[in-house]
């Protein structure tokens, strides 16, 4: 079960993936924690991009929330 929640995570990571690589950014996979939050590295130009916190609530999170409702959230390793 936990394997095919990782596999869901990871495709809507990689449906986001191109919007953020054409502002030269990208993002990584990094765990799901037992209490279903996504931990990501956003990478490039989003880990230092000032909005990179908004990114990752507004557009990334949202995303992920819509895809797979059992995520309570998504944090970057870096912002948290």
């Amino acid at each position: 079960m936990e394997n095919n929640l990782e596999e869901q995570v990871k495709n809507v990571i990689d449906q986001i993936r191109p919007y953020l690589e054409a502002d030269g950014g990208n993002i990584r996979f990094v765990e799901i924690t037992e209490d279903k939050v996504v931990k990501v590295e956003l990478q490039g130009a989003c880990g230092s991009c000032p909005h990179s916190r908004i990114t990752l609530k507004s557009g990334v999170e949202q995303a992920m929330l819509k895809a797979i409702p059992e995520i309570k959230a998504v944090e970057d390793i870096y912002l948290g």
